[in-house]
């Protein structure tokens, strides 16, 4: 009976998940009629697979996706590397004032990205940043709070041993770290990666704020186009969102195993 239940909720709460999903992918596979009819259509009549290749042609989408690839391509390489940096940098070097500046870094974390919002539109303007892509990748290479503490508790869990049989063997600290961390920080190294790719993926005030040209929006700006002053595209909207779904998706059943493996070193040591 334990065992019934456990397995009924699990079922009860995978469906409140996953009914949002299959309601956005109906919508966009409904025709016109069924779209507003009531009571709402849960099995469409006809599958119209035709709304994906309509939606995507009535904005420039291949611009926009090839956009949103050089953002989440570099952003997450640039993530990748500084975080890791300085993860190693505040995991294994001791120096005057480390802990209060670790503290101050995790400090960053509760600033809310509104507060932060002007001061770097006005930073970017003075830089001539506004409506390029630069602003969506530069910041990435600066390391950011969660990834250099995820980062710094995994590598608290690898033995000192090995720094110093490789210090004995000849090697400098960046040896160490390019050949000896990164490749033990690989799970961890995916979820950072995987988290990154999904906040910029899905990233829509970032490109809002920034730009300003349609030739550099992202896939998240050139959905919200659907969306008029009178009017409302709701079948080429869900189509789209279906589409953007996907990446992510693939990405984390992909990754699933490193995930967990990442999640879990990241919170041995505290």
């Amino acid at each position: 009976m334990r065992k019934s239940f456990v397995y009924g909720a699990l079922i009860f709460l995978s469906a409140l998940f996953i009914l949002p999903l299959y309601w956005t992918l109906i919508t966009a596979v409904k025709s016109a009629a069924e779209l507003f009819s009531f009571p709402p259509v849960f099995w469409p009549e006809t599958w119209n697979w035709d709304n994906f290749l309509i939606a995507w042609n009535k904005q420039p989408f291949s611009v926009y996706l090839m956009n949103s690839t050089i953002v989440v391509v570099l952003s997450t390489f640039g993530q990748l590397a500084s975080s890791s940096l300085v993860a190693y940098g505040f995991a294994r070097f001791r120096f005057w004032g480390r802990e209060p500046l670790f503290i101050l870094m995790l400090a960053t974390m509760m600033i809310p990205w509104d507060v932060k919002m002007i001061p770097l539109y006005m930073q970017f303007n003075f830089l001539g940043w506004i409506n390029t892509l630069k602003p969506l990748i530069v910041p990435a290479y600066f390391a950011e709070a969660f990834f250099v503490f995820l980062l710094r508790q995994y590598i608290m869990t690898i033995p000192l041993e090995i720094d110093e049989a490789a210090r004995m063997d000849g090697a400098n600290p960046w040896q160490i770290y390019w050949r000896i961390h990164l490749p033990l920080m690989m799970p961890a190294l995916v979820l950072v990666g995987t988290f990154h790719f999904m906040n910029a993926w899905n990233d829509y005030l970032g490109p809002l704020i920034f730009l300003n040209d349609q030739s550099k929006f992202t896939l998240t700006l050139g959905l919200a186009m659907f969306k008029g002053l009178h009017q409302v595209d709701v079948t080429s909207i869900a189509a789209i969102t279906v589409i953007l779904c996907i990446p992510p998706l693939i990405l984390f059943f992909l990754a699933q195993r490193y995930i967990m493996d990442g999640a879990i070193g990241s919170a041995v040591k505290g």
